[in-house]
């Protein structure tokens, strides 16, 4: 019997719990309070239809956050099960990801990815994006005013 495909799916809040896990079970995905339930439930209405869960027999193999500013799009958190990388998911869910933001009229889009996560920036850039080396993310916490 030929096994089906892995279904790709708006990710949903009903998917928090399994996204969460594989979040956690992926090395070099950084976590924080933004990760709760009702940060992702924020940003899913915010960015309605752009996250995307990969599902293969029922479970959950794959997972990323997608969503815009308006003028850029951003990728955050892609993660692939252990047993399923290699197979493609991580390029397809990307690309369903580009067509979506650039079906908005959203034209360029960033990922975020440690510095010291090597195996994450090969496969961006086997997939096609390049590093920026003339910018540097500066961050600070909304209530530290």
């Amino acid at each position: 019997m030929i096994a089906a495909p892995p279904l790709i799916s708006e990710m949903t809040l009903a998917d928090y719990d399994e996204v969460l896990a594989l979040w956690r079970a992926t090395e070099n995905v950084g976590l924080s309070d933004a990760d709760s339930r009702s940060g992702v439930q924020a940003y899913l209405e915010r960015n309605a239809g752009l996250s995307l869960v990969t599902r293969y027999d029922g479970r959950l193999v794959g997972a990323v956050l997608c969503g815009h500013d308006g003028r850029r799009g951003y990728l955050h958190h892609l993660a692939v099960a252990a047993d399923f990388r290699n197979r493609g998911i991580g390029r397809t869910l990307v690309n369903e990801c580009l067509a979506r933001l650039a079906a908005l009229g959203i034209q360029k889009c960033h990922a975020w990815v440690y510095h010291e996560n090597a195996v994450g920036q090969a496969f961006w850039e086997r997939v096609g994006w390049a590093p920026r080396t003339d910018l540097k993310v500066m961050s600070k916490h909304a209530e530290d005013r």
